[in-house]
């Protein structure tokens, strides 16, 4: 492959990025070189720009990848030229560790993350290896464009694990709560409603906006995530990274009931009565993702039923894209688009 590809560069942790040339890369053996079509804009990202998780610098960063394919390398099956696919945040597992062979991937302990220790999608240019790649159906009259699919490949993922993990072993969960109604919780909160569940969305004090967004969608109530809800809730899934929710989640939820950590960084929790984790209530974390999250996910019966609500920003207005998100200032998600 010859040519040349744009990508935005972070060259270190509190560096804005940059624009780069460089040459098209070729697939090494198993990868795919996709042409990126559309990339979402996820908090992580901001976790990586600013240092806050391990990565690689300079990185391109961007896990949220729908490309099409335009090279295959060697040994690569299941995928064809032209293909459109899905490149997500587990960019690779060893296959060999523990958790590897125990069927936890997403905990492997020579991992390879797609825009953090790999470069990911804020470019024109990916590579990816093929084993970790998504295919995705062309775009019916009905189907998610480039645009929608896009935020499904991490926001929808990672609160996809985090769900299933706040609904399952917990007893009957009607009364869902949903703290910092970002990218992540606007798709949630379509497919918890599609269930049949309660869903009450919790933001910042000043944040009316996000309440309103919130109820559009069919959340049953929205208020301030430091105030209790109305009634008391079966699970709860803390979304924004501010420690200081995890006390006040517990107090939310009923005896029995879980606590649900769903972002890779989170500041310190501080300290608070061991009343308020008695009677059996759960604090747990979701830690990345496995190739069977997406493969549950993406299927139409799920994400089919998911509608999401983008904002489109050139590949060099990046940094914009960025500072929005960190002000708050994106309702739904944020996508890239080459």
């Amino acid at each position: 492959m010859t040519g040349e590809m744009t990508a935005m560069v972070c060259d270190g942790p509190g560096k804005a990025l940059r624009q780069e040339k460089r040459p098209i890369p070729a697939p090494g053996p198993g990868e795919l070189l996709v042409q990126v079509l559309a990339c979402g804009v996820c908090r992580t990202d901001l976790h990586v720009v600013d240092g806050e998780i391990p990565a690689h610098y300079p990185i391109v960063p961007g896990h949220e990848i729908v490309g099409r394919v335009i090279a295959l390398g060697e040994g690569v099956s299941g995928f064809v030229s032209g293909q459109r696919v899905g490149i997500p945040w587990l960019g690779k597992a060893c296959g060999i560790c523990t958790y590897c062979r125990e069927g936890r991937e997403n905990l492997c302990d020579n991992p390879e993350f797609t825009g953090a220790t790999r470069d990911g999608g804020y470019a024109s240019h990916a590579l990816a290896d093929a084993r970790f790649c998504f295919p995705l159906p062309d775009p019916l009259p009905d189907g998610l464009s480039d645009l929608e699919a896009a935020p499904l490949l991490c926001a929808g993922l990672i609160g996809w694990r985090a769900y299933r993990m706040a609904v399952h072993g917990v007893g009957q969960v009607r009364r869902l709560g949903l703290y910092g109604f970002g990218a992540a919780a606007h798709i949630l909160a379509q497919i918890a409603v599609a269930e049949g569940r309660e869903v009450y969305a919790f933001t910042r004090a000043d944040d009316t906006a996000g309440r309103d967004f919130a109820l559009r969608l069919g959340c049953h109530w929205a208020g301030d995530s430091m105030q209790l809800p109305p009634e008391e809730l079966d699970a709860a899934i803390l979304f924004a990274p501010v420690g200081a929710l995890v006390p006040a989640a517990l107090k939310a939820v009923r005896k029995g009931g879980r606590v649900v950590c769903a972002g890779i960084y989170m500041s310190d929790i501080p300290s608070f009565p061991y009343a308020d984790l008695w009677g059996e209530r759960e604090i747990v974390s979701v830690a990345n993702l496995t190739r069977e999250d997406g493969t549950s996910f993406l299927r139409p019966e799920v994400a089919g039923r998911v509608k999401s609500h983008v904002v489109p920003f050139p590949l060099g207005e990046a940094n914009e894209a960025l500072r929005r998100l960190r002000a708050g200032e994106i309702e739904g998600a944020a996508v890239l688009v080459p």
